[in-house]
């Protein structure tokens, strides 16, 4: 039986009540949060991909806390665009951070390593802060950890994708230093990488470098090839990422929750 890593992306938690194009976040969260530890109970680790809240305000970080408490996987958090990392460790204080403050953390499973990076810019977050960065020492935390892995594959998570996708909007606020970030990994090779940022599934290499992108539990994003906006969402389905640990690398599988679909055992064709 191979290794399990679960992955939940942009839950955007917001003050109770409050709602997200009609859907209630924290009703989302833990609609996902119930099927996906049902299913894996297993799994050894639960990355938290970013964009924990929508405001980054003490009272979403509360709510967020209540959701996760009775959660038995052990739970890796990370911090997107929408967060702020001070107000995120008040709530969260033995969160795992690094000696210059970012919330970044590696950790062996099995053959892999798994790599969880601080995407946010900021503070002091700049006019249009949406836009990610791996500063010079972030980037030094992920040189470290992909040098010293001896041979693991690595399973490397930043919120913010260091590569274009042709969402025109999004793009715009990708990885500010993408280029930087993608020489560095594909310099190492032996690895996937696994984002959020964007609400949507979304998979392809750049410069060597194999990717995928996660949905959210909450709103999803649109494919807009022409329009310039990252305003655009959707109330299609939560989703939760599945990481198999092959022997041989990794595989990723995007799980949609309550769809109202039916499973069948068999698919004859009938008049």
């Amino acid at each position: 039986m191979m290794q399990k890593i679960l992955f939940i992306s942009d839950p955007h938690i917001c003050a109770p009540g409050q709602k997200i194009i009609g859907l209630n976040p924290s009703e989302r969260l833990q609609e996902v949060l119930t099927t996906a530890t049902a299913a894996h109970p297993d799994a050894a680790a639960l990355v938290l991909l970013g964009d924990l809240t929508h405001h980054g305000h003490p009272d979403e970080y509360q709510e967020l806390q209540r959701i996760l408490a009775d959660v038995q996987v052990p739970i890796i958090p990370m911090i997107g665009n929408h967060d702020r990392r001070d107000v995120f460790l008040a709530q969260f204080p033995d969160a795992p951070r690094t000696t210059t403050g970012h919330i970044q953390h590696w950790r062996d499973i099995g053959h892999h390593r798994l790599i969880t990076m601080d995407s946010l810019d900021g503070p002091p977050y700049p006019k249009g802060h949406h836009a990610g960065l791996l500063c010079l020492d972030r980037l030094a935390f992920l040189e470290d950890a992909l040098t010293t892995r001896k041979g693991r594959h690595a399973i490397v998570c930043i919120h913010h994708p260091p590569f274009e996708t042709g969402v025109i909007g999004m793009d715009r606020i990708m990885v500010a230093n993408g280029a930087a970030v993608l020489d560095l990994l594909a310099h190492h090779g032996n690895l996937h990488l696994v984002c959020g940022h964007l609400h949507q599934t979304i998979s392809g290499n750049t410069r060597g470098v194999p990717w995928t992108v996660l949905k959210s539990p909450c709103h999803q994003g649109v494919v807009e090839l022409v329009k310039p906006t990252s305003n655009l969402s959707t109330d299609e389905p939560g989703a939760y990422g599945l990481a198999l640990l092959a022997r041989d690398g990794v595989i990723v599988h995007s799980v949609d929750v309550d769809t109202g679909a039916h499973v069948f055992d068999g698919y004859s064709a009938r008049g």
